[in-house]
């Protein structure tokens, strides 16, 4: 699948900087720039359910230093 996109100069200049330092073409910097956006974003729900679910569960958290003093650490 092939698209196109709208950049203005300065846009374009500063993508193909990233494109050149990282030594990889420019679709190839948009590429990997949107699914590192779709990676993070997905991330962030998963660790919303996660946290959504733990509240739910009526657990409680705990200082970490109590947990060192279980351990003798």
């Amino acid at each position: 699948m092939a698209f196109s996109i709208r950049l203005t100069d300065e846009e374009r200049a500063l993508a193909e900087s990233y494109a050149s330092v990282h030594s990889i073409s420019l679709a190839e910097a948009f590429k990997r720039a949107l699914f590192e956006k779709i990676e993070e974003d997905y991330d962030v729900i998963v660790a919303e359910e996660a946290y959504e679910t733990y509240k739910k569960s009526g657990k409680q958290s705990r200082p970490v230093e109590e947990l060192f003093k279980e351990l003798d650490l």
